[in-house]
């Protein structure tokens, strides 16, 4: 792993690229395997949407309504969530969420009914709040500005990845059907949440809640990184030492980045929840096969991720207009889903994914590098859970118009003008935030 910056490094820099790169060795696989179970666990429900309706009768409407339901749950709890991470730390807090969203996954296999489907995903929500804000907020603990862009690059490879995974095993796992008396969708809901009870208690093992705590961390890397880690809080702090944590939480700038996060989710979790159903228009595929096929447009989007990495750490003054090129990306894309044949739609979802995921990749490092440690986990979780709620609005409507038109075209025409409207604003409104430098920055490393 390459260090950011230029080759010629000091001791104390030197030191800080070891122990980054021990995190990123040792722990950032941990929370990739988690990220991927967690995204599965949180979209599943899209290859079963058939099933759904024939053995619970969950129409398009209540399947939309129920999808977003998630998000209103995941938006009452996260900032409680998030808070309760930095009392008890990542090792304790995170797995406890994926045991138990693990958990609610498990026995939402045994719904009957729209009411008891509505009941099981808010509490997903609710089980789930405070997940990925909290692996953005342990991210504040242990990995100094210069290398976050590229750990939250990989975070969001990893969200991206799951639905190369998705596809394929749970149309596998649909193939289990009638295997002794249950049907595919139950082996769906039994396998897929048990095995993220397994892999939360996996990660109580691996996970280490701060440097301080890392025995495979040097006493000299440890006190190095949380010298430098204390220095960019002390500077983010230093800007809004006289203003109160509820004024922060509220400002302009949180209201920018709560805005901004509600419109790309929108898009996101429509993909999400929709992808398969619109990919099931391609004739001749297995439910195996449409799960591979389902595949391709996440793995166009973690390889444009990957790509484009390094452009959040590079050009951080003008991440904004970066984000609205992306978000102009996936606008082009939901709307080329309205034209032409099922295969030309298929392409047209490759590119909507490619302009969701990267977008998010440069939507992040704005709040973490910008807001003042006082308020970075309630700050992020926030604008997580508020943003969030594009997951319930989108999903819901989407549900909605479809049931009412028999398609799923204008729902994608709406989506599309949000995105534009959200890119314009981006594009033509004046940078108003600030990415401090972490002192590793500013020795013009």
């Amino acid at each position: 792993m390459s260090s950011p910056g230029e080759t010629m490094l000091s001791d104390q820099d030197l030191i800080i690229r070891r122990a980054c790169k021990k995190f990123f060795t040792r722990i950032i696989p941990m929370l990739i395997v988690m990220l991927i179970v967690n995204q599965i666990d949180r979209s599943n429900i899209g290859f079963i949407k058939a099933e759904l309706a024939t053995d619970a009768g969950i129409s398009a409407a209540a399947f939309g309504l129920g999808a977003g339901l998630f998000f209103i749950g995941y938006a009452l709890f996260e900032v409680p969530s998030n808070m309760m991470l930095g009392k008890y730390g990542a090792r304790i807090w995170l797995t406890r969420i994926m045991i138990t969203w693990g958990l609610v996954v498990f026995f939402t296999g045994f719904i009957t009914s729209p009411v008891q489907f509505y009941i099981m995903r808010f509490l997903l929500g609710v089980a789930e709040a405070g997940f990925f804000p909290g692996v953005l907020y342990y991210f504040r603990q242990w990995v100094p500005n210069a290398w976050r862009g590229r750990a939250t690059a990989m975070i969001l490879s990893a969200s991206a990845a799951a639905f190369l995974f998705s596809g394929p095993i749970t149309g596998a796992i649909l193939g289990l059907h009638d295997f002794m008396g249950l049907p595919g969708w139950k082996w769906v809901l039994f396998l897929e949440g048990g095995a993220s009870v397994v892999i939360g208690i996996i990660a109580s093992l691996v996970l280490v809640s701060s440097p301080a705590q890392a025995k495979w961390l040097t006493r000299q890397e440890s006190d190095t990184l949380l010298a430098v880690l204390a220095e960019e809080d002390l500077q983010r702090n230093r800007l809004t030492a006289s203003t109160s944590r509820l004024s922060l939480l509220f400002n302009r700038q949180m209201l920018f980045y709560c805005a901004i996060f509600f419109t790309m989710t929108m898009t996101g979790y429509t993909l999400v929840f929709w992808l398969p159903q619109i990919i099931r228009r391609i004739q001749g595929f297995s439910e195996f096969g449409t799960g591979l096929l389902t595949a391709v447009p996440w793995l166009c989007a973690i390889i444009a991720i990957n790509l484009v990495g390094k452009v959040s750490d590079n050009y951080r003054h003008m991440l904004d207009k970066v984000l609205a090129v992306a978000i102009l990306v996936a606008a082009s894309g939901t709307f080329l889903a309205t034209l032409g044949n099922p295969w030309f739609g298929f392409i047209a979802m490759c590119i909507a994914c490619v302009g969701s995921k990267t977008s998010a990749t440069f939507f992040w490092p704005m709040p973490q590098g910008s807001l003042p440690a006082s308020i970075v986990a309630p700050g992020v979780a926030l604008i997580n859970s508020v943003g969030n709620l594009g997951g319930f609005f989108a999903p819901t409507v989407f549900g909605y118009l479809e049931q009412k038109t028999g398609s799923t075209t204008g729902g994608l025409y709406a989506l599309t003008a949000v995105s534009v409207l959200a890119a314009l604003f981006l594009l033509l409104r004046k940078s108003d935030f600030t990415v401090k430098p972490s002192p590793l920055e500013s020795k013009n490393i």
